[in-house]
């Protein structure tokens, strides 16, 4: 017997949905449950106005993919039938007024793992639940959410292979959300803010060339990339990630720092690439967006990861004031090639090279006993995907004071990893391009070629090209001596038991 058909009328009242960290329509929870309720949909994007009362506010570089990316989602949305609404200030006021306005009677979001936007969030879900509005709000950001991933004593990992082994053997991530097939629009629209007038691209000067040459933000560009990495790049994964000089990696950080695609859309992607005789290499790649996963989980158990370290012993390390070198290192000046051509690659294109990253870090932590802090801030303001979990995080294990510590170990000599990651000199000659005449066994160490190579390449050291800012053998030392006396005098002053 056949039930008899029934209408299901559209609801009337429309569901704003707050686009945060999730600038994509495919595979978003929060728009997905707004269409499936059958009303009109509003999308809003809100610039928080105060720093200091919500999320950590993005740096120069995550600035402009802002800008864009917005761009790139608010044509999306428009041909989906909707367009994006924007709005700066104070999140809650500004929810609360449209909502009241267009007699919204839900709002929804995606989670969003900063301190200050959970701290937000919970402002307007008090505030909008106080005016009888369902407020709903689902995992976009992540495989599963951090606490869903613990040891068996039920407490959150601090050592990460333990985790990717629990989430890769006993997680099976949900299947990504289809982008939906239209948005229903409230009659009358609504007004919204101009993008130009956010003031987020720079002006004067317009730094930004390099990034405009390299990268595409938008949820298309960062589907093609993910399709071009496991279609080609990813057959040399396992070896390729580790050399700079070489498109060997994802280059997917930015793209999922700023939501264009989610992590469930990398994971089934790439699992489904393992069958073609690449799960190795499938493997190796899941691993570091298992790596994202841990770092988020971090900072939703530490969340001031960005500036204390997770091992309070380092409070007591006595680091160095140094404010000639650090300076050098911002500029890629520190006779050095491969930590200079790491850091003029991240104020060039606004990204850096992971390996990069480590020697880069280490540099400054350990040749100069620099504050990991002082590197975490650079970072952020120069990366296009500077993330508060992964930007930290990585700050802190590099320094030896996060997650995985190993202060006495990680103190990378220059010149032996750029004979190891960058043989043939391919990314030193890019980047530095005084030193692009030396032959390859000068290359990582100019200061050591003989006086007639240096003048046939072209190099005068000390003029244009510096000599190395510090001894790293002597720095070395005087790194591992201030460990050792940072551990000394936390162990002199623990409580007796």
């Amino acid at each position: 017997m056949t039930s008899p058909s029934t209408t299901i009328r559209p609801v009337d009242s429309p569901a704003i949905v707050w686009f945060r960290r999730d600038l994509r329509v495919a595979d978003n929870p929060a728009l997905h449950h707004a269409v499936e309720r059958g009303g009109p949909v509003v999308p809003v994007f809100i610039l928080d106005a105060d720093p200091e009362d919500g999320p950590r506010p993005p740096g120069g570089a995550g600035r402009w993919w802002l800008h864009h990316s917005l761009e790139r989602l608010a044509e999306t949305l428009r041909g989906l039938g909707s367009p994006l609404v924007l709005r700066r200030g104070d999140a809650v006021a500004i929810l609360a007024e449209m909502a009241e306005a267009l007699g919204a009677e839900a709002v929804m979001w995606n989670h969003d793992h900063d301190p200050g936007a959970a701290a937000r969030d919970d402002k307007v879900r008090e505030a909008l639940t106080a005016k009888g509005i369902a407020v709903e709000s689902f995992n976009g950001a992540l495989l599963v959410e951090p606490e869903a991933i613990r040891s068996k004593a039920g407490t959150p990992f601090k050592v990460f292979t333990p985790f990717w082994k629990t989430l890769s053997t006993g997680h099976d991530p949900a299947r990504p959300l289809p982008a939906p097939a239209g948005l229903r629009a409230p009659a009358g629209g609504v007004a919204s803010d101009r993008l130009e007038d956010w003031g987020l691209l720079p002006v004067t000067p317009d730094w930004a060339g390099g990034l405009r040459e390299d990268w595409v933000p938008g949820e298309a560009a960062a589907g093609e990339r993910l399709t071009d990495f496991l279609d080609e790049i990813v057959r040399d994964y396992r070896t390729g990630r580790d050399r700079p000089g070489r498109d060997g990696t994802s280059r997917l950080s930015p793209r999922l720092r700023w939501g264009e695609i989610s992590p469930r859309q990398v994971w089934h992607a790439a699992r489904m690439r393992a069958d073609d005789g690449l799960e190795p290499a499938i493997e190796a790649f899941l691993r570091e967006i298992g790596w994202r996963e841990f770092t988020h989980g971090l900072l939703v158990t530490n969340p001031d990861l960005g500036t204390e370290p997770m091992d309070k012993r380092f409070n007591k390390l006595r680091w160095r004031d140094d404010d000639a070198g650090v300076e050098a290192w911002r500029r890629g000046k520190t006779g050095y090639p491969i930590v200079d051509a790491g850091m003029r690659q991240l104020w060039q294109t606004g990204w850096m090279h992971n390996r990069v990253r480590m020697i880069t870090g280490s540099f400054l932590v350990k040749d100069l006993l620099a504050r990991w802090q002082i590197g975490e801030e650079w970072f952020w303001d120069t990366l296009v995907d500077a993330c508060p979990a992964n930007n930290t995080a990585n700050w802190q294990w590099i320094a030896g004071c996060g997650a995985d510590p190993a202060p006495f170990f990680r103190v990378f000599n220059p010149v032996l990893q750029g004979r190891k990651f960058d043989p043939e000199g391919d990314y030193v000659r890019q980047f530095v391009p005084e030193l692009a005449e030396l032959p390859n066994r000068y290359i990582h160490e100019p200061w050591n070629a003989p006086t007639d190579v240096l003048a046939k390449a072209g190099v005068e050291l000390g003029t244009t090209y510096p000599n190395p800012i510090v001894d790293h053998g002597t720095a070395r030392d005087r790194a591992l001596a201030a460990f050792r006396e940072m551990r000394a005098a936390a162990r002199d002053t623990a409580p007796a038991a």
